[in-house]
């Protein structure tokens, strides 16, 4: 049996985490919830029935894993904690705000001998793992291009603090396309020309940009991630790809999978998903690295990767020119 621990419940990914944790039943526990904010942290522990440590320590002591999904900020610091503690890690995406945070975190779990895993759910989709086997089956011949989105609603709360989060749309978006690029075609992004901007909400905070990215051997793509989907949108957002080989094309819906509600009493829109749940299969990925002690499904330097080039879309922007991503 894994004991997890679940150090803050910012990141509405949490619950969706703890959820998946409990259809674990006979191979995984909540050891607790731990959150600087009482009152949250009272409120998850309650809900799921577990204890609530006011004490970071007191919570490692008793868990063999931990999640984190605390503000973006704070994944070094707890993850650092963790790994101190011999705790194995999965943190929520992005790994971190700075590379010099993202390499800590890596360094300091190889050498505590414990697992780092990034949440990247969409690798889990069930039309994205069709795209992955069609790929290294080279369905589609030499990869040209991609286009992609991860458009989403504005979050608001600490995502619209800088200090907390690192960056607003561009950060919190880009990070998911840019790691299935590098999944799907084992290639790094070789240089970023980016434009960000404000201009869909009152936020002090960029929530709109485009990305063009070159990658290894002159494949390019291009991504917007935004938050540009209305609060009446029937999910939160999108994931899509256009694949563009030298054999024909390929198009990647990562939430195709659903039934659309019109919902005339609750006046919404409400799209419910058929397909198995992407963060369920992301936490049993996670339960299965840890029984097996096999090396994470996705590591501290796909993080770092996809950190690396937000970050260089952010220069760019500044720069008003293309910029080069470290690898």
């Amino acid at each position: 049996m894994i004991r997890v621990g679940l150090v803050s419940m910012a990141h509405m990914h949490a619950y969706s985490y703890a959820k998946a944790l409990l259809t674990l039943k006979d191979r995984a526990a909540i050891s607790g919830v731990f959150d600087p904010d009482g009152e949250r942290g009272n409120k998850a522990a309650e809900q799921l029935s577990v204890p609530y440590y006011s004490d970071l320590q007191a919570l490692l002591a008793e868990s063999d894993a931990v999640i984190i999904c605390s503000e973006n900020s704070l994944h070094m610091k707890y993850t650092m904690a963790a790994a101190a503690a011999g705790c194995h890690v999965l943190c929520e995406k992005p790994i971190a705000t700075n590379e010099e945070d993202a390499l800590r975190m890596i360094a300091a779990c190889d050498q505590a001998g414990v697992k780092l895993q990034i949440a990247f759910p969409v690798r889990f989709a069930a039309p994205v793992q069709r795209a992955k086997e069609l790929l290294d089956a080279n369905a589609i011949g030499d990869i040209l291009c991609i286009k992609g989105t991860n458009h989403g609603q504005m979050p608001g709360g600490w995502f619209v603090d800088r200090q907390l989060s690192g960056g607003g749309a561009v950060m919190d978006h880009t990070v998911h396309v840019v790691d299935l690029i590098r999944w799907f075609l084992q290639k790094e992004v070789v240089s970023v020309y980016a434009e960000v901007d404000t201009m869909l909400y009152d936020v002090d905070i960029d929530d709109c940009g485009m990305l063009s990215l070159e990658l290894e051997g002159g494949v390019f793509a291009t991504q917007d991630p935004s938050w540009s989907r209305p609060r009446t949108f029937p999910t939160w957002g999108d994931v899509l790809m256009d694949i563009v080989g030298t054999k024909g094309t390929l198009r990647v819906d990562a939430f195709a999978q659903g039934l659309t509600v019109f919902d005339d009493d609750a006046q919404q829109v409400v799209q419910h998903s058929w397909s198995e749940d992407m963060d369920t299969l992301l936490i049993e990925d996670f339960i299965h690295i840890l029984e097996t002690d096999a090396a994470p499904t996705i590591t501290g330097y796909d993080g770092l990767q996809a950190m690396r080039t937000a970050l260089a879309a952010y220069e760019s922007a500044r720069q008003q020119r293309a910029v080069s991503v470290t690898k």
